[in-house]
């Protein structure tokens, strides 16, 4: 779902809204998040503020602290946060966000919550890949890193939504 529809329509009818920040990790920047349409879905409820989050690796080493953020305010407390690490570097969440009250975003850590989208594969004897392969291809996503661990997100904060996918 389009993220400026999404917005507008909670504009229009606004759900009941609790204290505290929410903080939703996405890789796709103007779309709304799995993880915030299952939240909205089962909890009927959104946080006070509301921040999507997109990690974004270039191809030089280290970026400059200067460049390293990019905040823009999308209405109804709604905020879009680029955090941008050179290749060399290790993504860490919580300095991010440290660094975003150099710019009059302040973050609580108590305070806040980290929702994380979670796929669990599930291999299927449809057509496509061969079985083996399928059941292979499960077997090694289980072992990659967990975002939340990547990220150095403290793990007593993160929320985890999940999504089922057949392949």
């Amino acid at each position: 779902m389009p993220l400026d529809l999404f917005i507008e329509n909670i504009a229009h009818s606004p759900p009941t809204r609790v204290p505290g920040t929410a903080v939703f990790l996405t890789s796709t920047q103007n779309r709304v998040p799995h993880a915030l349409l299952h939240n909205l879905k089962h909890n009927k409820v959104l946080h006070e503020r509301v921040v999507f989050l997109t990690i974004v690796t270039r191809d030089i080493p280290r970026v400059p602290r200067k460049e390293r953020l990019e905040i823009l305010e999308l209405g109804c407390s709604f905020w879009q946060l680029e955090g941008v690490f050179g290749f060399m570097e290790d993504p860490d969440v919580p300095e991010m966000l440290a660094l975003c009250g150099e710019h009059g975003l302040e973050f609580d850590m108590m305070d806040t919550s980290f929702f994380v989208s979670r796929e669990t594969l599930i291999p299927t004897v449809a057509p496509g890949m061969a079985l083996w392969r399928e059941r292979l291809f499960v077997s090694l996503s289980k072992n990659a890193v967990k975002a939340s661990d990547f990220f150095n997100v403290p793990t007593n904060r993160v929320v985890e939504l999940g999504t089922q996918v057949e392949l």
